[in-house]
This record gives C-alpha cells, sequence and structure tokens, in this order.
C-alpha cells in the first residue's frame, strides 16, 4: 500500500540522492497536448534543497518539453524506482520552475550541487517544490544493476561555447518552441556570464 509523507527526509532522501536515474513527467494544459516524460540520469545532477523542494540540472537536448510546460503551468512529477534492492517507487508532485543562466539566483544554485566545473551543455536548473510525496510498493520493477554514467554528453558538448551551444539550439524544431507550440528555452543563450548570474 501506497504511503504519503510531509517531507523528503530519512530514508526518501537516501533513496532519492543514492538512485542513478529518475523520470521526470510534465504535461500542458491543452487536452489535446502532448504529455512529456524523459528520463534522466548523471551522477550529481540532482540535489535535495531542503525537506519540500529539489534541483536538477537541465541539459542540451533536442527538445525542450518540460521547460515549456514548466513556463506555461508549472505541473511537474518526479519518480524514482528502486532497481536494486527492496521493491520502492518514490514520485514526487508539485510545482517545478526552470532557472535560467542570468537568473540572480543561478550561481547559488548551482553551488548547491558541489560540482568541480560548470558541467557541459547546461542551459537551466528545475527547481521543483513538492506539494505531494508518495512511494508505491515497485513489486513489477524489474531487478537491474547499474554499471556506470554514459559520457558520451559530456564528449559532446565539450567541444562547444555558449555561442556554439546557442546556435545548436536554434536549429533544433522544438528547443525555443515546443512540439505543441510552447515557448520552450529563450534565446539566444545568455552566456554562463551574463551580468554576473553564470559565473563560476
Amino acid at each position: 500500500m501506497g504511503k504519503s509523507y510531509d517531507r523528503i527526509e530519512g530514508r526518501l532522501r537516501t533513496f532519492i540522492e543514492q538512485a542513478p536515474m529518475f523520470f521526470v513527467g510534465t504535461a500542458p494544459l491543452d487536452a489535446n497536448g502532448t504529455v512529456n516524460l524523459s528520463p534522466k540520469g548523471l551522477t550529481g545532477s540532482l540535489v535535495v534543497l531542503d525537506e519540500t523542494s529539489l534541483a536538477y540540472l537541465d541539459f542540451a537536448g533536442s527538445n525542450a518539453e518540460t521547460i515549456a510546460h514548466l513556463r506555461e503551468n508549472g505541473r511537474i512529477t518526479l519518480m524514482w524506482c528502486a532497481f536494486q534492492g527492496p521493491p520502492n517507487i518514490l514520485r514526487v508532485h508539485g510545482q517545478g520552475e526552470p532557472v535560467f543562466r542570468d537568473d540572480p539566483r543561478w550561481t547559488d544554485l548551482l553551488a548547491r550541487f558541489n560540482l568541480d566545473v560548470t558541467p557541459h551543455g547546461l542551459r537551466a536548473i528545475i527547481v521543483v517544490t513538492a506539494e505531494r510525496i508518495r512511494d508505491t510498493c515497485g513489486y513489477a520493477v524489474p531487478l537491474m544493476t547499474y554499471e556506470a554514467d554514459r559520457d558520451l554528453h559530456a564528449r559532446r558538448f565539450a567541444r562547444v561555447d555558449d555561442q556554439s551551444l546557442s546556435d545548436y539550439f536554434a536549429s533544433k524544431d522544438h528547443v525555443a518552441r515546443s512540439i505543441d507550440g510552447l515557448p520552450g528555452l529563450p534565446l539566444p543563450l545568455p552566456p554562463l556570464n551574463a551580468s554576473g548570474a553564470g559565473d563560476t
């Protein structure tokens, strides 16, 4: 049976922080719009900010559906599954907000990830405020073994600077605007040192 929680603490926080991947679900307000579900990974790309909020790094990709949906309505669900050990599924339903490179909060938020360098291809930080925290059994989730993070994304985007990264986003059909035509990632992409907000 599922159980609801008021805070992200104890074993729930440990479960989140030790999981090698999680899933993000968002949707537009339009009933005919495209529901989006994205897998997220890479070690160190998610942090628990406090007992009711989390943040994760949003990297370069061919779409920006999550950003577009959050800009429109803010609704988001994060989900973790136990692929090893005791079965468990944890969902955090809440409100999400994309924080962009030129936002005054950028530097402080990025510092929470304890990274030595700014990750390649980083375009936003997604901040999530939990409204409902609930776990379920996960009995049907298969047992799988985590081997390692892929290094393909880092190697691909290590070759680009701010301008070429912005040009890359502009060349994609569904980054500045979503599949359904909603505003997505604001372009041109601000440099990391814009107004001092992105200094690392």
